[in-house]
């Protein structure tokens, strides 16, 4: 079964930090780029970070620019997002997701915050960023 985990979501106060983890099962990542999408009551799902099936051309959302890093352990299958200096707007469950080469390659959309460009979701991590 191919499956997605998030984990390392949780209450963190202002300014605070927290990594997630995006760990893969049932298949492995070398070939899949990563992105990490967040969604927020009331909101659509928005693109935060993504990063190549290399570990190359990090991109980031310009609200999360300079305060997330995305990186990737392809020995452990697993894909991290470090999240510094959070704020209250931070504040939704996050998601990461994987795109094939397939659908990387012939996506018509952005591929790294289009969800419609990836194949496997995770169930998702509850960020919350509140004194």
């Amino acid at each position: 079964q191919l499956q997605l985990v998030e984990s390392g979501g949780g209450l963190v106060q202002p300014g605070g930090s927290l990594r997630l983890s995006c760990a893969a099962s049932g298949f492995t990542l070398d070939y899949y780029a990563i992105g990490w999408f967040r969604q927020a009551p009331g909101k659509e799902r928005e693109g935060v970070s993504c990063i190549s099936s290399s570990g190359g051309s990090p991109n980031y959302a310009d609200s999360v620019k300079g305060r997330f890093t995305i990186s990737r352990d392809n020995a452990k299958n697993t894909v991290y997002l470090q999240m510094n200096s959070l704020k209250p707007e931070d504040t939704a469950v996050y998601y990461c997701a994987a795109s094939g080469p397939r659908t990387y390659y012939t996506c018509s959309g952005d591929v790294c915050y289009d969800p419609s460009c990836y194949d496997y979701w995770g169930q998702g991590t509850q960020v919350t960023v509140s004194s």
